[in-house]
């Protein structure tokens, strides 16, 4: 016979009319996964709710940018392209805005480790996987709200949906799909790391994707020998599909290529990630 740790035993409610008994439940029950899930990602929603600098920056900055763009490049992109520039620029500010709120993510992470309480966590009768996929749930909804946000900025300057309503949807959820795995890649960073240097460092990377895309100027504006890596790069790709749900433009391929460069960036993470927050927890 297994003998099972206290920690991994969990009581079942008092039931009245009943005598009360203990149900053996597997800590990690898949069962307990989603709603512990749920209020762990409740949990971080709120500490960054309750913070002005990130409310600031994740909020307020991307909106003044987007108005910031329309004003310098709307007009020179019409007359070069035909159409509105906001096209670009809404799915790029929106972009830009998930992934900077990454690296919040990140720092918040080393702060609760440094802190001991990702280790508390860790002795409480808590699904292992839980603490990390709130972490990249809440990620997923800042990154949804960001996007609504920009959206309606954009809206008002001038922005429109003219593929349907089911696209839309679909694009409003597009920035959280590159967003997310962008997410994982500098949170396994920042669990390998001692300082939060190097997490912050991502924001050169951020800055290349961002400054070097369609979404700034059209494609055949940028040098031709640097055009392939314009074209190709996920930011690029994620806008083109967005430009295409919201005005015209292919959808299946960006949307496809999208997803690829999403779950590559997972898929090279999940790991590292796993046993760097496993380290992280057990520290202490």
């Amino acid at each position: 016979m297994t003998l099972e740790s206290p920690e991994s035993l969990v009581s079942a409610p008092y039931r009245p009319g009943g005598r009360h008994r203990r149900e053996k439940v597997w800590e990690n029950s898949p069962k307990r996964l989603v709603p512990q899930v749920a209020v762990l990602t409740g949990r971080i929603l709120r500490r960054w709710s309750r913070d002005p600098a990130t409310l600031v920056q994740s909020l307020v900055m991307p909106a003044v940018f987007l108005v910031a763009l329309d004003i310098v490049l709307g007009d020179v992109i019409e007359q070069v392209t035909g159409h509105s520039g906001l096209y670009g620029q809404v799915p790029l500010v929106a972009l830009a805005g998930g992934m900077t709120g990454a690296i919040i993510g990140a720092v918040g992470i080393m702060r609760e480790r440094e802190a001991g309480l990702l280790s508390r966590f860790w002795v409480v009768p808590v699904h292992r996987a839980a603490g990390l996929l709130a972490r990249l749930a809440a990620d997923f909804v800042r990154i949804v709200v960001i996007t609504l946000v920009v959206m309606v900025v954009g809206l008002a300057l001038g922005f429109r949906f003219e593929q349907g309503i089911l696209a839309a949807v679909v694009w409003v959820f597009m920035p959280a799909l590159f967003g997310v795995a962008l997410s994982a890649a500098v949170l396994t960073l920042a669990l390998f790391s001692s300082s939060t240097i190097a997490p912050q460092a991502t924001e050169i990377v951020i800055a290349i994707l961002m400054f070097f895309s369609i979404g700034f100027v059209p494609l055949d504006q940028y040098p031709k020998w640097l055009q392939p890596f314009v074209e190709h790069q996920p930011v690029s790709t994620t806008i083109k599909a967005m430009k295409g749900l919201s005005l015209e433009g292919p959808i299946a391929q960006p949307v496809l290529l999208s997803v690829l460069w999403a779950a590559g960036i997972a898929a090279v993470c999940a790991v590292p990630l796993a046993i760097g927050f496993r380290k992280a927890s057990k520290r202490g």
